[in-house]
Formats: C-alpha cells, sequence, structure tokens
C-alpha cells in the first residue's frame, strides 16, 4: 500500500551538521527513461490533474549505486512548485508565457515509496518505479495526494533517507531538471498530446485506466521519522 505524509520540514538539526551520513556519501542516482523525458521536456512536459487524481506519465523511474546493501532507507519524492507564476498557453506562439503571479501553495505532500523502508541491497537489485503516486487539484483532497495548481510548474524531488544513528546528514535529495512540468487539466499543446498517445498505452483515446487505491495509510510509526530528519534543503541536481 502506498504510504503519504503531509510534513512540515525541519532542518534545524540537519543545519548543524557539515556532511552526510557515511551509509548516502557514495549514493548515484540514475534517472531511468531518459531519452522519453527529454523529448517531452523539448516540448514542455504537461502533467494532467484531476479533482480524483491522475497518475504522472512519463512515470519517474530511478535506479540506484553506492547505498549501504546492510542498512535500512527509504525513498519519497516530492514536488517543488519552480516559480511564483502563472501560465497560459499562447497557441498563435506554440509556447508557455506568464499570465499572472502564481497561487497560494500548501505545504507540498511526500509521496513514500511503498516499499520504504528496506535495505540498501533492495533498493539497488532492480529499477525502482514511483508509479502510485497521483496529481490533483483538489485543496481539500482527502486521498494523500499530491496537490498542485494547474497551470503552475512544477519539478519532482527524489529524498532518500537512511534509518540509522549514526553521524552525519540523513536525508539527500536529488532533483533531475528534465522531468519538470507544466500541471495542467487538459493538454495545451498538441505534440504533448501526440507524444503521449505514442509513449503511454493508457492514454489511447484520451482515457487511462485507473486502478481503485486503498484508503492510504495516514497514520505510520515511521512518521515521526521523517517529520524529525526529512531536509529538502540539501539537493542536487543532475542532467
Amino acid at each position: 500500500m502506498p504510504k503519504y505524509f503531509s510534513i512540515e520540514y525541519l532542518i534545524a538539526k540537519s543545519l548543524a551538521m557539515s556532511s552526510y551520513h557515511a551509509g548516502l556519501q557514495n549514493v548515484n542516482v540514475h534517472l531511468e527513461g531518459a531519452s522519453l523525458w527529454n523529448k517531452f521536456y523539448s516540448f514542455g512536459t504537461e502533467m494532467i490533474v484531476t479533482k480524483t487524481g491522475r497518475r504522472m506519465f512519463p512515470t519517474l523511474q530511478v535506479s540506484l549505486t553506492g547505498l549501504d546493501p546492510l542498512l535500512k532507507y527509504s525513498l519519497m519524492v516530492d514536488l517543488t512548485c519552480i516559480d511564483n507564476k502563472r501560465y497560459r498557453y499562447a497557441f498563435h506562439q506554440s509556447k508557455w508565457i506568464v499570465a499572472g503571479p502564481g497561487e497560494a501553495e500548501l505545504p507540498c505532500r511526500v509521496h513514500v515509496h511503498c516499499e520504504s523502508p528496506t535495505t540498501g541491497a533492495h533498493w539497488m537489485r532492480q529499477t525502482v518505479i514511483f508509479d502510485k503516486i497521483k496529481l490533483t487539484n483538489n485543496q481539500m483532497d482527502q486521498n494523500g495526494h499530491i496537490i498542485v495548481n494547474s497551470m503552475h510548474r512544477y519539478q519532482p524531488n527524489l529524498h532518500i533517507v537512511v534509518h540509522d544513528d549514526g553521524p552525519g546528514i540523513t536525508c539527500r535529495s536529488f532533483t533531475f531538471p528534465n522531468t519538470a512540468f507544466m500541471a495542467v487539466t487538459a493538454y495545451q499543446n498538441h505534440r504533448i498530446t501526440e507524444l503521449k498517445i505514442e509513449s503511454n498505452p493508457f492514454a489511447k483515446g484520451f482515457r487511462e485506466c485507473e486502478m481503485t487505491d486503498t484508503i492510504p495509510m495516514l497514520f505510520n510509526p515511521l512518521f515521526p521519522f521523517y517529520n524529525t530528519y526529512f531536509n529538502p534543503q540539501f539537493s542536487n541536481s543532475f542532467t
């Protein structure tokens, strides 16, 4: 079952530390399907958002190396609003233009991968797929989906938390700029529509086969750990 949390980012403890925990120092993250992400990015990636929640496509998938095989880690994703601006698509210019100031953003929810926490050996064994993330524009959502504002730009961030009492910063963050996207309620750029249909079998005929999610876990013994140690300030960017 996927686990979701809405948390405040507490950074005071990590600010007192100067280096990553030993279990995070050698971590490398590779974005799978980068060529597909690059195709979308070249046209200006758009992600559909709905009241009930819509899955992302392309799906965020990563492979990991450099974790300690014996330590336990949790993997999670959140979204950062790239700028405080609202956009509109200028069809006659075939590009996005600024339409005004952005809407207020709620504290971003964090999607915790359903296999968290587990060993570094497990995470490195195969591609990690975040295919349960759903985006919604319902500010009152009670299903744990990530809330976004339509016509705003967002950047997905991957966070790796090590579950260990050793010294050092226990969360390391990775960002892939080519996964940035515009949240929309309907596709604006016809090239994006065509590429979605071409690349995503669920997009045929503008229909997506959605599986009913069970009620997300609103309470979990991991919550105090994330609330204390999650720190998105320390970020590495990869192309």
